[in-house]
């Protein structure tokens, strides 16, 4: 009998389905940053998540059947910047792709990659590059700005320091845009040799990059030397035109024009409108920089493909008001006498702690790893911080 060239194909198709040669790409995520997109909230702070009732579902994905921290099955991992060198870290995504160093560590990767498993079928690929104390004026600049320039006023405080001026504008031209570059190298060499990172890798079915995250902000936000209007409106525009120009050439050295881009806005402290007494020399600052991040997002040629999420959305009050009292913990520590033993003053501070705080409040406090300018080191807080990303990001992909 014969068979049309319709049937033909049907019939090759589904043998090709058969032997399982129908894979599909590998969805990529690139995220890059500084310390907060490295991560420093503990994995010790993970069972405080449980004591939120608002964050049972959290809470749950971030373990598996037995209890221990997730490991996804479906999620691979490079991840460089994590220490002081550029030595790669990578496998299937669990804890401890966070910053190195006293850990194990997450960063917003961990939630953000449980989130988009649970979301999408293909298989996932994160490359994270993030370092520590990194700017966007000069670490990341983006290429098509050209090297960074001092400024009149700049070059007048150089020479007031007694600085060689032509040796600091040397300086500043190598440093500028090198983390650029490293990035670049970095998602170039994962992407050279997929299946390094991700042994499932299927070469005929390729990989796809998905998504972009960029989640950075607190060494330009503090910097009045280059942003000395800080505190006053527009006083970081030139934040908002290189982070415009970063996201350009990302695309175009990538060559993927309407990659989805995520802009992690600088959340620290919760929401401006509820600081209190403490916190209002600096609220202005604060939020004149929040704004300049998120204000790529609105430009014409960036709508329905770039997204500023909040992060401050995700901040948790009520721990950051415990800490808060910990100076109190402080301040009467320092009153014990130096002759006690190290045994004896632990029981001392222990006992000073317990009248500060109720065992309640000592069980959030277990929820805190680090300082405030680092989310508190809090698994919650980076957790739905993940979260928010991976959620940005798949709602820009739905838009296209």
């Amino acid at each position: 009998m014969k068979r049309s060239l319709h049937s033909i194909a049907i019939l090759m198709w589904l043998g090709f389905v058969a032997s399982g040669n129908c894979a599909e790409p590998v969805q990529v995520f690139i995220l890059v940053g500084q310390s907060n997109m490295q991560g420093h909230s503990h994995v010790s702070t993970f069972e405080a998540v449980g004591l939120d009732p608002d964050a049972q579902e959290l809470h749950a994905s971030m373990h598996d059947d037995s209890g221990e921290p997730v490991v996804c099955e479906r999620v691979w991992i490079s991840s460089i910047g994590n220490d002081k060198s550029e030595k790669e870290f990578k496998g299937k995504l669990a804890v401890g792709y966070g910053a190195a160093g006293r850990g194990p560590k997450i960063g917003p990767e961990f939630l953000f990659g449980i989130t988009m498993q649970q979301a999408i079928e293909q298989p996932i690929l994160i490359i994270k590059t993030a370092w520590g104390g990194k700017s966007l004026h000069t670490d990341f600049r983006p290429p098509s700005s050209g090297k960074y320039e001092f400024t009149d006023e700049q070059i007048e405080r150089l020479k007031k320091r007694g600085k060689d001026v032509e040796e600091e504008k040397r300086l500043r031209s190598e440093a500028s845009g090198h983390y650029y570059r490293l990035m670049l190298e970095h998602v170039r060499l994962v992407l050279s040799d997929v299946k390094r990172v991700c042994p499932d890798y299927d070469s005929e079915a390729g990989y796809e990059l998905a998504g972009f995250v960029w989640f950075q902000g607190w060494n330009d936000m503090v910097d009045r030397g280059v942003y000395p209007q800080r505190d006053q409106s527009g006083g970081y525009a030139n934040y908002s035109e290189l982070l415009a120009q970063f996201i350009r050439d990302v695309r175009r050295d990538l060559d993927s024009p309407d990659l989805p881009f995520v802009i992690g806005v600088m959340g620290v402290g919760g929401p401006t409108d509820e600081y209190g007494a403490k916190r209002q020399r600096i609220k202005p600052v604060h939020q004149n920089f929040r704004d300049a991040m998120a204000a790529p997002a609105e430009l014409p040629e960036f709508q329905e493909s770039v997204a500023a999420v909040l992060t401050e959305k995700a901040w948790d009050a009520e721990l950051a008001g415990l800490k808060d009292r910990g100076a109190m913990v402080n301040a009467k520590a320092k009153e014990l006498p130096k002759t006690l033993t190290r045994e004896q003053r632990q029981n001392k501070i222990e006992e000073i702690q317990a009248s500060i705080y109720t065992p309640r409040e000592l069980d959030l406090l277990s929820g805190s790893s680090n300082a405030e300018y680092h989310y508190l080191g809090s698994a919650k807080i980076m957790g739905r911080i993940g979260q928010a990303f991976a959620e940005a990001i798949l709602e820009l992909r739905e838009k296209q």
